[in-house]
């Protein structure tokens, strides 16, 4: 199994990232996402609505061990992403 980083960096290539902490809320309750990855400085009041739908929707949720900046950076983006949800493999 690979590491967090290296799966967040090759679903982030494939285009099978979902960014940003409205669009990702929908993506629960709308579509089944595969996994949710937060930051470690998420907020903790969004951080609890967060693992609350995504236990309803049964998807499971990882804390990556550094920042937003960190998380961007993984992703290939210039800005700080909190969270994001990796989208399914259709089979």
């Amino acid at each position: 199994m690979m590491d967090l980083t290296d799966f967040i960096r090759t679903k982030s290539r494939e285009n099978k990232v979902i960014i940003g902490y409205d669009t990702v809320m929908k993506f629960i309750k709308n579509d089944n996402p595969e996994l949710i990855i937060l930051a470690n400085n998420f907020p903790d009041d969004k951080k609890k609505i967060i693992e609350y739908n995504a236990k309803i929707a049964k998807v499971e949720v990882k804390e990556y061990p550094n920042d937003s900046v960190n998380l961007g950076l993984v992703c290939g983006k210039p800005f700080p992403i909190s969270v994001l949800a990796i989208r399914r493999t259709k089979k």
